[in-house]
């Protein structure tokens, strides 16, 4: 069976005084979760790089890991700006989100590089969090198998089938992103099973055992609904996730027996 996956993305949202406002409520009750045992579940937080120092010791207790919301291609060297996958160890991060809609529409990051930056991060023993979905436009196209399939081979031709097996598939129809609006059930599962598909085409064990969850505006009022479908296994959280109990909630619908 494979194990729940939660994970909070808190985008570029925080500071010193609200990350641990939000920790201190946040902690206990996924410690409480972790604690009660019902369904395994695998939690992660996300927040801005300049803040993994903060709250990589707010997490102690909570069994929830650290990630990083990106990565550079390169290494460390002459890359202004850049964050690399050794600094995000060092720091304490064991996950890292590659390829988010975010990254690919408002900073021109292509399929290549996303398949570059996933291979980098396994490379360095990072566990990629590899974001795949289609605009609202290509879906009225009748294109998401399409875009979707085209962004998950890149990934599998540069570093092979067999590499999911180290990661986490997130589906995130970018027209429910942030706007409130959210696939149903059903339309999330579909391109799950799609999804899970394309992977067993080329590799079957691995398309059973990857995880992939579903990441459009998922809130506590529709996780349990999702988390139900067969090949939903979590979310990844945005905006949810920056509010305590909801984040806990989902988690706590994570870990419901479906």
């Amino acid at each position: 069976m494979r194990v729940k996956f939660v994970a909070g993305n808190w985008k570029m949202n925080g500071n010193l005084a609200s990350n641990e406002a939000l920790l201190q409520i946040l902690v206990p009750a996924l410690a409480d979760i972790a604690a009660a045992e019902t369904v395994a579940v695998e939690t992660v937080i996300c927040p801005p790089y300049v803040y993994l120092s903060q709250v990589r010791p707010l997490l102690r207790g909570a069994k929830t890991a650290l990630g990083g919301q990106d990565l550079c291609q390169y290494g460390n060297g002459a890359y202004t700006g850049g964050v690399s996958a050794a600094m995000l160890k060092d720091l304490g991060c064991s996950h890292v989100i590659v390829g988010h809609s975010e990254r690919r529409a408002l900073f021109g990051e292509t399929d290549e590089l996303v398949a570059e930056k996933f291979a980098v991060a396994q490379q360095a023993g990072l566990m990629p969090m590899l974001c795949v979905g289609e605009t609202l436009a290509e879906r009225e196209a009748g294109n998401t198998e399409a875009v979707v399939a085209r962004q998950l081979q890149a990934v599998i031709g540069r570093s092979g089938a067999a590499a999911l097996r180290n990661s986490v598939i997130a589906y995130e129809p970018v027209w429910a992103i942030g706007t409130g609006k959210t696939a149903t059930p059903q339309e999330a599962q579909a391109v799950h099973a799609f999804i899970r598909g394309q992977v067993a085409n080329a590799d079957p064990a691995v398309a059973d055992a990857v995880r992939i969850v579903y990441g459009g505006s998922v809130k506590a009022a529709n996780a349990g609904q999702l988390f139900a479908m067969p090949d939903i296994d979590g979310g990844l959280i945005g905006g949810a996730a920056l509010v305590a109990e909801e984040f806990a909630a989902i988690c706590r619908a994570a870990a419901q027996k479906h």
